[in-house]
């Protein structure tokens, strides 16, 4: 039977590092059952035997306020891990130590590992790790999970800890006389009822009642309704005192005196400062201007009109190369394959259709190497504690800017996890403005589509181009979520803390590994569900092709062309080529019309034509509800099955820019429909799924659909009578 082992901790403590220094490649990700909580599982390989490590959700405590409290909770509860490894920030102990005031509360074998040890030296902290470990009782090991050093030491104590087959006792820390008599009679009833004592400790039943637990008190209601009744209203009046002798509540106090434990324990000779212990670290000093109320945003506007300008300026080159490869490509089988059905889905489905995604590869790795350097350096975590101000004015909360720049709010996300990162928001309302405003970010698969266009009618204000878009993106996103609020979802606005990382040197090996893991999955769903798309809709314009009747009336024309011109072939062979070419792509164009896909595009042409969308566009629009890329692949497509052989040879970016269908005008309002409209189907089946109704999904395809349109024609008929 393989040892189980939980790795718990504070976000940011290092917990993950440690789990990948541990497990390597032998690790696998999932879901927790029933919820969306990230679990990860790996295997240790420990004096030739197999130890199962989980990596539980970082928690700052075990109270059920957010979902993955609950999950970590319920997991240590009904696993019955053997041992729980418990990551400390080294720099941050005194907080950091809160967790693990619950964990031995909660009767739970404890091993300690004390992380980031160089970044406390470096700041002048120095701990005495056996002072600390004697203080507690239990094994505390000195580590630095980025180089691996003291992960084995760790994992021989950890070891150790379990199989220690001594129960462990919960650990009982003194709340003051008002909550210890009551916490006496509560534990007294509980143990004497067998109340949820199969499962929990009695103590801490009765600790989890005075906190006003949601959790337990429902599993009690369930188990006893009666004493648990009898519970809540020995709290109520608890809370009643406390409130009118100290202004207070019971959770309260719980919580400071679990703080004024931990400082006694820091006393024991566990931590000195040297020199100013007050003294502002590097951090500190560099926020000072990072995160200034005036210059911050100044700055991060900046940082971000660098990122794209960096992305396009430097994968200018790289992505003509793939242009030019594609296009060579196409040549090939041009000139190569017999015409005919197979020849079609290899160049206009295939080639056209996943080479115009693939084609922006290179764009989309510089640009997730940016996001990268901004992630890994902990910028990102200023970004948004900077926008929580401006977030709480339209009625959202401040991690809701976390889930907005998971989707593509700096650029080059994705909606879905950007969808199941509002599941940390404690109030429904605020999850659901936050869920369903999340798609209207520039993620990743609306990049490629929004390049192009930029690419095709502003080629030479790129960065600048795609820095408007961003921020009419977040404009837009905060206008809707504060439409939302104070319509269909009414409610107040909760309070927002956050923990500031410290700055961090990243490392190329991390970089690399970052870009790499994301620009792969974008290749992979390019080579996947792409290519699937990109041929069921080759097909959709390809069948069920002309009429035979309409198919001789060309045939006639080219006939009676040739018969006109036999005199003199030197003269006017050019003159009967262009005008074959020209035959030959009418009848492209109308076998394109007449297939359903056509036909689709033709029966929307009367509405989208005051947004300035024709009956090609349409269909990749359509496309688009299905993933945002496929918008690329079936422009190409489309445009690939209506050209001669000669016009095919060229890139996407620059038909567009010939096809008297297009202009600036148009491209703008292209972008705007596509950054507003309906999200991808994936999207859409996460929001029901986060949201707990298909309802909520269904409100987001036929809103975000309506509203596009709305903007999109606002702008291209505003935009027509001024002249552009």
């Amino acid at each position: 039977m393989k040892t189980t082992i939980a790795l718990a901790g504070n976000p940011n403590a290092g917990k993950t590092t440690l789990f990948n220094a541990l497990t390597g490649a032998r690790q696998h990700v999932g879901n927790y059952p029933g919820v969306t909580v990230e679990k990860k599982q790996g295997v240790y390989q420990f004096n030739g035997n197999s130890v199962q490590i989980v990596d539980l959700p970082g928690t700052y405590s075990l109270s059920a306020y957010s979902l993955e409290e609950v999950v970590a909770r319920d997991f240590l509860v009904k696993e019955c891990p053997a041992v729980v490894v418990n990551i400390l920030d080294a720099s941050n102990l005194e907080r950091n130590l809160y967790l693990t005031m619950q964990f031995m509360e909660m009767g739970l074998p404890v091993c300690i590992a004390l992380n980031m040890m160089d970044l406390a030296e470096k700041r002048g902290i120095e701990i005495n790790v056996s002072a600390l470990s004697k203080a507690l009782g239990t094994p505390v090991i000195a580590t630095i999970a980025r180089n691996g050093a003291g992960k084995k030491e760790l994992m021989q104590a950890a070891i150790e800890v379990a199989n220690n087959k001594t129960a462990t006792k919960p650990f009982c820390i003194s709340y003051g006389e008002d909550i210890d008599g009551l916490l006496r009679q509560m534990e007294k009833q509980i143990r004497q009822a067998g109340f949820l004592t199969d499962t929990y400790d009695s103590r801490w039943i009765a600790l989890k009642y005075l906190e006003s637990d949601e959790q337990i008190v429902s599993l009690g209601q369930k188990a006893n309704a009666q004493l648990s009744s009898q519970l809540e209203l020995k709290t109520r009046n608890l809370s009643e005192h406390l409130f009118k002798t100290l202004e207070t509540y019971p959770e309260a106090i719980i919580a400071d005196h679990r703080y004024g434990y931990i400082k006694s324990i820091l006393k024991q000779d566990v931590i000195r400062f040297r020199g100013d212990q007050n003294r502002l670290f590097i951090s500190d000093k560099i926020d000072k201007v990072l995160v200034n109320r005036f210059a911050g945003p100044l700055i991060m506007l900046a940082v971000l009109l660098v990122l794209y300008h960096f992305t396009f300026s430097y994968s200018a080159i790289p992505v003509a190369w793939m242009e030019a490869f594609f296009v060579w490509i196409g040549g090939l089988a041009q000139t190569h394959l017999a015409d005919g059905v197979l020849k079609s889905l290899i160049i206009a489905g295939i080639i056209d259709g996943v080479g115009g995604v693939l084609g922006f590869v290179p764009l989309i790795m510089f640009m997730f190497l940016g996001v990268a350097l901004l992630e890994d350096t902990g910028y990102l975590a200023r970004v948004a504690f900077m926008m929580d101000r401006v977030f709480r004015v339209f009625g959202l909360h401040g991690s809701s800017v976390m889930a907005y720049i998971v989707s593509g709010g700096i650029a080059g996300g994705c909606a879905v996890p950007g969808v199941m990162a509002s599941r940390t928001l404690k109030s429904r309302k605020e999850r659901l403005a936050t869920l369903l405003t999340v798609p209207f970010m520039n993620c990743g698969a609306k990049l490629p589509v929004f390049a192009l266009l930029v690419a095709a009618f502003f080629s030479e204000k790129k960065a600048i181009m795609m820095f408007v878009l961003t921020l009419i993106a977040w404009i837009g996103a905060l206008l809707v979520a504060k439409l939302l609020r104070i319509t269909v979802i009414r409610g107040e606005s909760t309070p927002f803390v956050m923990e500031l990382p410290p700055y961090r040197c990243p490392t190329f090996k991390g970089l690399a590994i970052h870009t790499w893991e994301r620009t792969w999955q974008y290749i992979k769903k390019a080579g996947t569900v792409i290519l699937g798309i990109s041929i069921l809709l080759w097909s959709m314009m390809t069948f069920p092709g002309l009429p035979e009747s309409q198919g001789r009336h060309y045939d006639q024309q080219r006939e009676t062309l040739k018969s006109t011109f036999q005199i003199d072939q030197g003269i006017i062979d050019q003159d009967i080529k262009k005008q074959l070419a020209l035959i030959d792509k009418k009848e492209a164009e109308a076998a394109l019309r007449h297939s359903i896909a056509g036909r689709l595009g033709t029966a929307l042409e009367p509405v989208s034509r005051l947004a300035g969308f024709d009956w090609r566009t349409n269909i990749s629009l359509v496309g688009g509800f299905a993933a945002k890329e496929v918008i690329v692949s079936t422009l190409g497509t489309a445009y690939s099955l209506g050209q001669t052989d000669s016009e095919q040879n060229i890139a996407l970016s620059k038909k567009l820019a010939q096809s008297p269908n297009w202009s600036p005008l148009t491209a703008i309002s292209a972008i705007l429909f596509i950054m507003f409209y309906a999200p991808c189907f994936v999207s859409v089946a996460c929001i029901c799924r986060e949201s707990g109704s298909w309802k909520w999904g269904a409100f987001s395809i036929v809103f975000n659909t309506l509203l596009a349109f709305f903007i999109a024609g606002a702008v291209y008929q505003i935009g027509g009578i001024l002249g552009f």
